[in-house]
């Protein structure tokens, strides 16, 4: 009898397999979810892991963005394109909606904003009565969400309490929530930053162009390059450079550094991770370079 022959799955086709499983369990334990949809792409890779669970059928949650208000218009361009093209509900909230509101208070005029993001999700959430928030965190990026569960629990007020998270034994997640408390579900929590743009490459995915090597003005300051713009000019006595960039993560305009890059293709970007030493938050993120414990202290209150 011919033996059939064997089908090695890669070590994409088994996150991919996973992050499906994933996804169909939050729609299948949770009444009214949402996908955090920024652009970025962490979240484009969420969008096709999506496509593959539920497609021809449209996704069982809308996409939610919260926007600080200070992000590349470049990324949110994109954001606008990608909902269109899926043909699914885009939901749009911002920092400046609350700071209008007079929930989210600056205490100067250049504070970031990043952290305050957190006061707008709590927002949505109880504006349109979400149960749980599909985000596309990695254990790899940060210590604090190292310590995240997949199935992250929230309770009513919106905070984390990484002493106080469900057990997730043989892949068995418990969404089941009292009324105000919320569960954040991470479907990539396993996948590494290479991960995320081998799978872009070998899914072809579209991606902000910001992502690729391209010529900017910088200005060098506390260890990281700062980019010259509208919302954060060079200050007095720093010398402008143009220098060829890409950014590895994408916040807002006044806390996302890139990094100097020639990688202009998803090949060389693909390179050029493999051989990076340096976590794309800890190399490019001026909020997170507070003190050891920032993005913890801002997941206790609610951010992603």
């Amino acid at each position: 009898m011919a033996q059939l022959p064997k089908h090695t799955l890669s070590h994409l086709d088994w996150l991919e397999s996973e992050s499906i499983y994933i996804l169909r369990e939050v729609a299948g334990q949770c009444a009214n979810p949402a996908l955090l949809f920024s652009g970025g792409k962490d979240s484009v890779v969420l969008l096709r892991l999506a496509e593959k669970a539920f497609r021809p059928g449209r996704f069982p949650f809308p996409l939610l963005n919260i926007d600080t208000g200070h992000n590349y218009p470049e990324v949110l361009a994109f954001r606008d394109y990608r909902a269109t093209q899926l043909g699914e509900r885009l939901i749009v909230r911002s920092v400046e909606d609350s700071m209008r509101r007079g929930t989210v208070v600056l205490k100067s005029a250049d504070e970031l904003r990043n952290k305050h993001q957190s006061v707008t999700l709590l927002e949505a959430i109880e504006e349109f009565g979400f149960d749980c928030c599909i985000g596309g965190a990695r254990r790899d990026e940060e210590k604090a969400r190292a310590k995240e569960r997949i199935f992250s629990f929230r309770d009513e007020f919106g905070q984390w309490d990484p002493k106080n998270q469900r057990p997730e034994l043989w892949d068995l997640f418990n969404a089941r929530v009292h009324k105000g408390e919320n569960i954040r579900a991470f479907p990539i929590s396993n996948w590494t930053e290479l991960d995320v743009w081998q799978y872009i490459g070998r899914e072809q995915l579209e991606i902000p162009s910001i992502y690729f090597s391209h010529q900017r003005p910088i200005v060098r300051r506390n260890g990281l390059l700062q980019p010259v713009t509208a919302l954060t000019p060079a200050n007095p006595g720093e010398a402008i450079e143009q220098m060829r960039v890409r950014f590895r993560t994408l916040g807002d305009v006044t806390c996302t550094a890139p990094v100097a890059s020639d990688a202009d293709t998803l090949e060389k970007i693909i390179l050029e991770t493999a051989s990076t030493t340096i976590t794309e938050r800890g190399a490019t993120r001026l909020d997170d370079q507070t003190s050891e414990a920032s993005m913890e202290q801002r997941k206790k209150e609610g951010y992603f």
